[in-house]
């Protein structure tokens, strides 16, 4: 379980709050606002924003340069897990350098290879949104995500005010009335089921012991190097797909499946085992305690690392893990 330190409530100075907006002058009127608000307190705000909000917001706030950072949205949002460690870092790095700063953050979760985002996508990042909660808080400082009801569906929107203690309005931060605790909100989110896989797959392996992770690894290697991936990217499918399954193999004590396909410009790979141990709701979303206790915590943090994407249906009888690695995201920076 998440131990939650309740910061954005405790006047920490943690605020994690998110602006909805459906206009753009709702993100005008609520934004411009909040910056001067932050620009005579912070000595930074980090902006990490795309180009229509950056031009939407020229001529408002160009007084306040000295204080506007503005960084490349690619540079942060590439994998999920990836944007979620970057922020963090970037709070650490900081706090420990005695500065005070407020991250503005749009994520950015199309791929862009297709008009949508994969499957599962957004709905994957709000889990990061859910973790930060907690992960965040002790740097003390606001956090504000930018979303936008024009291009996410209401679902998503749902996921947004669940996951943000804060949403912003032209009067500033105002309680989420739908706001959930980290742990509930993971756990709520985790009985999910899978979509089926697909009949014809590139790759279908029973795997009963270590020895055969080897063939694996060679089989997954040449596959995404034959769909264009580069070294490093199919490196870390390679990487992420063996943890996983070598996981299951250990702690299971059943035979692994380890399936992949591909979807549009996305290399999907699934792991199942029949061993029906359960996997905790948080489990992935925080780095493993080196003296540690759980097994297989490295695994899923690795993975959800490495992958953009890792989905879990953990049932009675049955876990499958799926990890979806879309080619232009592996491929940034």
């Amino acid at each position: 379980m998440i131990v939650n330190r309740r910061g954005h409530e405790a006047g920490s100075g943690f605020v994690h709050t998110a602006l909805i907006a459906g206009t753009d002058d709702e993100v005008i009127d609520a934004l411009v606002p909040a910056l001067r608000r932050s620009a005579s307190t912070y000595d930074e705000v980090l902006m990490v924003v795309g180009k229509h909000t950056r031009a939407l917001l020229a001529g408002h706030v160009d007084d306040l340069a000295g204080v506007l950072r503005w960084d490349d949205v690619a540079a942060f949002y590439r994998r999920l897990g990836f944007a979620y460690e970057s922020f963090r870092r970037y709070l650490a790095e900081q706090a420990e350098a005695g500065r005070r700063v407020h991250v503005i953050a749009e994520p950015d979760l199309a791929d862009k290879s297709d008009a949508d985002p994969p499957p599962g996508r957004a709905e994957a990042y709000l889990a990061y949104e859910a973790v930060c909660n907690d992960t965040y808080a002790p740097y003390r400082f606001p956090v504000t995500c930018l979303w936008d009801t024009r291009h996410h569906s209401a679902a998503v929107i749902e996921g947004v005010q669940a996951t943000h203690p804060r949403l912003l309005t032209p009067a500033g931060p105002q309680p989420s009335p739908h706001y959930r605790q980290p742990d509930q909100y993971l756990t709520l989110r985790s009985h999910v089921t899978l979509p089926p896989v697909p009949r014809a797959v590139s790759h279908d392996q029973i795997l009963s012991e270590v020895a055969q992770l080897s063939r694996l690894r060679a089989l997954l290697n040449a596959w995404a190097g034959d769909n264009g991936f580069a070294e490093e990217s199919a490196d870390d499918l390679v990487v992420t797909a063996v943890e996983i399954a070598s996981n299951a193999l250990c702690h299971a004590a059943t035979p692994v499946r380890v399936r992949a396909w591909r979807h549009d410009d996305t290399l999907v790979v699934q792991c199942d085992d029949t061993a029906g141990i359960p996997i905790p709701a948080t489990a992935g979303y925080h780095r493993p305690d080196t003296t540690g206790a759980l097994p297989g915590g490295r695994g899923l943090w690795l993975a959800r690392q490495l992958a953009d994407v890792v989905l879990i249906d953990s049932h009675a009888g049955r876990t499958s893990i799926r990890l979806h690695f879309p080619h232009d995201v592996m491929h940034r920076g």
